[in-house]
């Protein structure tokens, strides 16, 4: 990517948005163009400066960042990518925010590696569009939505809603168990195992084995 990722990062906590400054200063490509620390400073700042990407608490002064997702969204200017960095973890935040229109969906404190990976993901897309010049096929469609091709069919006994539901809910959290995606879906263990099993099958899910425990280690997911 030539020109750099233009960032802007919205916290009300100085010295968190202090650390959310140097871990984007310190990813090679990318530059913090403004800080906001309120809501309606938010909105103001980022149709202004039109960044690339924005680093959105949804706990703010005057607004929340969920309205000013909305406020973004609902403007004629060029839009962003959000990237949610949040204390808020419950289903319904994560599953407002994702309507709303995040890319990705990170629980504070978080590590700089774990904001690089989802940084990633939004250079690539920034700079694909910026060498795209003629229309997309279906897999280049496919990969800027960050989904399965819509003719994959789910293996037998998976559905489409509960597949949504543990998607939302694994995007709550940087690593998680089958057993607390399980307990924030309301569904049993054994089939919470089935779709991540199913989502790192696909591409969509990271999948770590943890040491820490006694024992048998345990297998983490994380979305991708």
């Amino acid at each position: 990517m030539t020109a750099p990722l233009r960032v802007v990062v919205v916290d009300d906590e100085p010295a968190v948005a202090r650390l959310h400054t140097r871990f984007v200063a310190a990813y090679e490509g990318c530059e913090v163009v403004a800080v906001a620390g309120t809501g309606p400073e938010a909105i103001a700042t980022v149709q202004e400066l039109e960044p690339d990407l924005v680093l959105l608490d949804l706990h703010l002064p005057g607004c929340s960042g969920l309205d000013v997702l909305r406020a973004v969204r609902a403007g004629r200017g060029r839009q962003p990518e959000f990237i949610a960095v949040t204390a808020a973890r419950d289903f319904d935040s994560v599953r407002a925010a994702r309507l709303a229109g995040v890319r990705h969906y990170l629980v504070k404190p978080f590590s700089a590696g774990d904001l690089y990976a989802r940084v990633d993901d939004v250079v690539r897309e920034v700079t694909a569009a910026r060498a795209v010049d003629s229309a997309l096929d279906q897999d280049d469609i496919d990969s800027l939505i960050g989904g399965a091709p819509a003719t994959a069919v789910l293996p037998k006994g998976l559905s489409v809603e509960t597949l949504d539901a543990v998607r939302v809910a694994l995007a709550g959290a940087p690593w998680s168990s089958a057993s607390d995606i399980a307990l924030t879906v309301g569904i049993s263990r054994v089939t919470s195992r089935r779709y991540l099993e199913h989502l790192a099958h696909t591409g969509a899910a990271a999948r770590r084995l943890d040491y820490a425990t006694a024992g048998r280690p345990s297998t983490l997911y994380a979305a991708r």
